[in-house]
């Protein structure tokens, strides 16, 4: 594994054309602790050897830092690769992991502009509302998106974290290529409302964390004690304390499969996440994250794993199971909205 390339499908209807496995680029200078810079830019250029070409960033990750570690590489492959990256999340630099959220069109306006500079680019192929300000009308900011489509500042639309009834009053407005929400073998809330009303709109959609954040890879359990203190998964309710042990434990079947296939367990994880489209009738393409190229050569073989139903059946439970809210503050997802 690893060798192949992946394919590609169409992101959302009337999107642009993707690798079927996209690369979440926050951990490369953010969030998870220090990262060997070298080795993360030669993961970026693997991955595009392996098809990879759905690139994700977002203009809070390191207050801006991130944009600016991909953009050589963005630069240097403007017309291989699809950018994708984000605003509505402000951060405080003396507390980067409080965050305030601003929808309104003044502010899309301004950090679009600030995104192209640091990326250094023209035009951003895909914008996504990182996070919703419920006290903004949803068209207000759609509406201040889709004129900057019009300027050709940015191709195509998305959100992240939306409920069913916020996708369909944006779409309303113009066009959504994606919905950007955690899903994966410990995360299915989306599947309450949004998939349905993604899959009937032809709205594709980008699951981050398809591998909890690494925890059902099994490289770590709990975070308190075996990651950095400059590590964002230290905050996060399933992976520390009572709740690392328990949800540890929730990964015997993925184990238990892994071996029967000869994969990995991150493996078994994403390939569950990519049978969703056929299972549920639309464009699925996950964005795990990595620095390490070895890792992004395991990501993209998952591609190539096919789950059976008794595998299937295994897996299914184990969401309902899961000890800890994804985060320690729900009000920045969507999920209380629903």
């Amino acid at each position: 594994m690893g060798s192949e390339k992946i394919g590609t499908v169409e992101l959302g209807t009337g999107g642009p054309r993707v690798g079927v496995q996209g690369l979440g680029c926050m951990g490369m200078s953010w969030a998870y602790g220090p990262t060997d810079a070298d080795e993360a830019r030669a993961t970026l250029e693997r991955a595009l050897e392996l098809g990879v070409t759905l690139y994700d960033t977002a203009d809070v990750y390191g207050a801006g830092e991130n944009e600016k570690f991909i953009a050589p590489f963005i630069q240097a492959h403007r017309d291989e690769v699809v950018l994708a990256t984000k605003f509505a999340l402000v951060s405080n630099p003396d507390q980067p992991y409080t965050r305030a959220v601003r929808n309104d069109r003044a502010y899309v306006r301004q950090a679009v502009e600030a995104s192209l500079r640091r990326l250094g680019v023209d035009v951003i192929d895909l914008y996504y509302m990182h996070r919703r300000d419920v006290n903004v009308p949803i068209e207000e900011s759609v509406g201040a998106m889709a004129e900057l489509v019009t300027e050709g500042k940015v191709r195509h639309l998305g959100l992240s974290e939306v409920t069913a009834s916020e996708l369909r009053a944006a779409h309303a407005v113009h066009p959504i290529a994606a919905v950007q929400s955690e899903w994966s073998l410990f995360s299915r809330d989306i599947e309450q409302s949004v998939v349905a009303a993604a899959a009937g709109l032809g709205v594709a959609l980008v699951p981050y964390s398809p591998l909890g954040r690494g925890f059902l890879t099994g490289s770590f359990v709990h975070a308190d004690t075996e990651l950095g203190e400059d590590d964002f998964r230290r905050r996060q309710p399933r992976f520390t304390g009572d709740n690392a042990a328990a949800n540890a434990a929730l990964l015997e079947p993925v184990r238990k499969i892994a071996d029967a296939h000869g994969a990995t367990l991150g493996q078994v994880a994403l390939a569950w996440v990519h049978h969703q489209a056929a299972a549920r009738g639309l464009t699925v393409v996950p964005i795990p994250g990595t620095s390490k190229r070895r890792r992004i050569e395991e990501n993209t073989g998952a591609t190539r794993l096919a789950l059976g139903e008794q595998d299937l059946a295994l897996l299914e439970p184990i969401a309902g199971r899961v000890a800890g809210d994804r985060y320690a503050d729900m009000t920045f997802t969507s999920a209380g909205r629903e």
